[in-house]
């Protein structure tokens, strides 16, 4: 079972920047993919950004062009680089990993955009 450890959230102004860190208890370079997923109160959970074992990304239209998902192998994490942020990005963020069929989750972190 894969563990997985969020850091990186907090409390910025509209405009500022965040960068996101997942952890993960062993090697990534063989997980199909992982991913960041948000979650703002009421609603649900939704992908945010992926990145694929061997680099490819998509990302939701809301934050094309503002956030970038990144991995280093070497030190078995991912990243989550959020420019330009908007009160709308408001939520709890959530790192995901993909090995076969089973989905593992980290705890998530809070993210807060205040205008």
């Amino acid at each position: 079972q894969v563990q997985l450890v969020e850091s990186g959230g907090g409390l910025v102004q509209a405009g500022e920047s965040l960068r996101l860190s997942c952890v993960a208890s062993e090697s990534i370079s063989s997980i199909n993919f992982m991913a960041w997923y948000h979650q703002a109160p009421g609603k649900q959970r939704e992908l945010v950004a992926r990145i694929t074992n061997t680099g490819s990304t998509n990302y939701a239209d809301s934050v094309k062009g503002r956030f970038t998902i990144s991995r280093d192998n070497a030190k078995n994490t991912v990243y989550l680089q959020m420019n330009s942020l908007k009160p709308e990005d408001t939520a709890v963020y959530y790192c995901a990993a993909r090995r076969y069929v089973s989905t593992y989750w980290g705890q998530g972190t809070q993210v807060t955009v205040s205008s």
